[in-house]
């Protein structure tokens, strides 16, 4: 059964670690079942329909499942949907409740084989969204590059402590930045009502949690989308998986730059090195007989070098035409494109 899901993976290793950290997830029952549901949204009621099984038996089962990070919901058009996910984004952060040193261990042990290949195929998984306030008002600015803009849209919120920075912690290597950082959000109304993971919060709070992040420097992550984003990683340099992988692993798509990068000016720069020595997650800022610069093909355009510039010598400019990329249309569109690059064949009836 955990050979099944390593199959489904993809990501099978020599020592076999990804299949003990399926054992340590799902039962063979468990497996069993996760393998019948579709990586493509279905109710209750459908899935039952087609494994012939009663309703309330199969709401139960997919529930308890839920409860315990093997598969995923979420509310769509009214109805509670499920659906099976990839191992990231998903299963690994829908361990969040149930995290712990043994699971830790056999995480940092995959990481190597993980995020080389989660971040080996197009199209890139996580897409880096600048920080709104810090792209000039002059500039035309699409909906899946306007973080400000996807809030105001949700009718629901809710805020998620960080999955990295927890299994970091464990591991030894507390984090010196916020942990209850990450946003789930949703056009539905009362979308988190049966969502086992973080807290419910109001649109206000919301705004508040992307303020702080804003404020220490951490980069804001989520799907590589232009339409259906649902969530908002706030990534440290230091525990988050996404950066490590570009940083650590030269992982090519689990991240894609924003289509903006960072600028200084000469003329307005005072030399002071904050944005070098305490800002940029990616060392794209390096100083160079006494002035300062950025490395453009290290930066990833996240905006967090801006804000503490005491002079404003730093803007975010848009990439020449050349330069920038379209995510794909929606998670169907990615998921349909990043089956076809990993030679995969999706089978969905």
């Amino acid at each position: 059964w955990s050979r099944g899901l390593g199959d489904v993976y993809k990501r099978q290793t020599e020592s076999g670690i990804e299949l003990k950290i399926l054992q340590k997830i799902y039962s063979p029952e468990e497996a069993e079942m996760a393998l019948k549901i579709r990586p493509i949204p279905e109710t209750a009621e459908v899935i039952a329909q087609r494994l012939g099984k009663p309703v309330p038996e199969m709401e139960a089962v997919l529930d308890d499942m839920v409860g315990k990070g093997q598969i995923g919901s979420f509310k769509h058009l009214g109805q509670h949907m499920y659906m099976f996910f990839p191992f990231v984004i998903g299963v690994y952060e829908f361990q969040l409740d149930r995290m712990d040193k043994e699971l830790t261990e056999l995480f940092e042990e995959y990481a190597p084989v993980l995020l080389k290949e989660f971040g080996g195929h197009a199209p890139a998984a996580a897409r880096v969204v600048p920080i709104s306030r810090d792209v000039g008002a002059d500039l035309l600015v699409h909906r899946h590059e306007d973080i400000q803009g996807m809030l105001k849209e949700a009718k629901s919120f809710k805020v998620l402590d960080c999955i990295c920075r927890k299994e970091q912690e464990l591991e030894g290597n507390p984090c010196k930045y916020p942990v209850e950082v990450c946003l789930s959000f949703s056009n539905e109304e009362d979308a988190f009502e049966k969502d086992p993971l973080g807290r419910v919060i109001s649109k206000e709070e919301a705004f508040a949690v992307l303020d702080k992040a804003e404020e220490e420097g951490l980069v804001h992550c989520t799907y590589n989308v232009q339409n259906g984003q649902a969530f908002v990683c706030n990534c440290c340099p230091c525990c988050c998986g996404i950066l490590r992988g570009v940083k650590e692993y030269n992982a090519p798509y689990i991240l894609a730059k924003s289509n903006f990068v960072a600028l200084i000016d000469q003329d307005e720069c005072v030399q002071c090195g904050i944005c070098a020595d305490e800002r940029c997650p990616m060392e794209a800022i390096v100083e160079e007989d006494g002035d300062y610069k950025v490395l453009p093909e290290r930066c990833i355009g996240c905006g967090a070098c801006i804000s503490t510039c005491a002079t404003d010598a730093i803007q975010l400019v848009r990439k020449p035409d050349s330069e920038q990329d379209t995510p794909p249309a929606d998670l169907m569109d990615w998921t349909i494109k990043r089956a076809a690059t990993r030679g995969v064949e999706l089978k969905l009836d």
